[in-house]
C-alpha cells in the first residue's frame, strides 16, 4: 500500500489558496498555482514537525516505544 495525500487548490480574487484533506493545518496560499504548491509541500513539512513537537510534549517524561513507520507496498 503506497499512501497518497489529496491536494486541493481552489482560485481565489488574489491567486490561490491550498490544503491536504487528510492533514488539517497543512494549508497555504500564493499568487500562482506553482507557488501555492511548492508552498503547501512546505506546509505539510511544517505541519509534520510541529505535530511531532506537541507529541513529545504530551510524553515528556512517559515511558513510550518510539519507532520508525514506513507505510508503503510490501
Amino acid at each position: 500500500m503506497n499512501i497518497k495525500l489529496t491536494a486541493v487548490f481552489q482560485k481565489v480574487p488574489e491567486g490561490y489558496i491550498g490544503f491536504v484533506e487528510e492533514l488539517p493545518g497543512a494549508n497555504t496560499q500564493g499568487a500562482t498555482l506553482a507557488e501555492t504548491r511548492a508552498n503547501l509541500r512546505e506546509a505539510i513539512a511544517l505541519t509534520l514537525e510541529a505535530n511531532r513537537y506537541l507529541a513529545e510534549e504530551s510524553i515528556k517524561g512517559q515511558k513510550v516505544i518510539r519507532e520508525p513507520l514506513a507505510i508503503t507496498d510490501e
